[in-house]
């Protein structure tokens, strides 16, 4: 059994920023599970080009509002706490948070921990 707590992981090597996130990874690679899970927190007014090319990300929204287009077609979907969005077709999508969000992200395959996002808005995948 793994037992965490996010205050373990605020402050170490476990917690990775970018210009407009910070991403608390609770779960990673080395635990075994299959999947990574992230608590993330998105700034407020940003946005955030990303494309998960390597990875299905599923994101559940616990705090703030903004919305996710999808680059492709132009679809704009709105979130709020209690909003789930999967980008199962690796879609290439435009976070914009209108207030500081929080989301709870999973990853599969999971990250190693230390990834950011590459020109491409992915992370890359990490081999064994």
């Amino acid at each position: 059994m793994i037992v965490r707590h996010l205050d373990e992981i605020v402050g170490t090597d476990g917690e990775v920023s970018g210009e407009t996130w910070t991403s608390r990874r609770l779960l990673l690679k080395k635990d075994g599970c299959g999947f990574s899970l992230h608590d993330t927190i998105i700034k407020a007014g940003t946005v955030t080009d990303m494309w998960y090319k390597n990875h299905i990300e599923a994101v559940y929204c616990i705090e703030g509002e903004g919305e996710v287009e999808t680059v492709d077609n132009g679809k704009v979907y709105p979130l709020k706490a209690g909003s789930l969005y999967t980008l199962d077709g690796h879609e290439k999508h435009q976070l914009r948070a209108k207030t500081q969000m929080r989301m709870v992200c999973v990853f599969n395959p999971p990250v190693t921990g230390n990834e950011t996002h590459d020109k491409d808005g992915a992370y890359p995948l990490e081999e064994d």
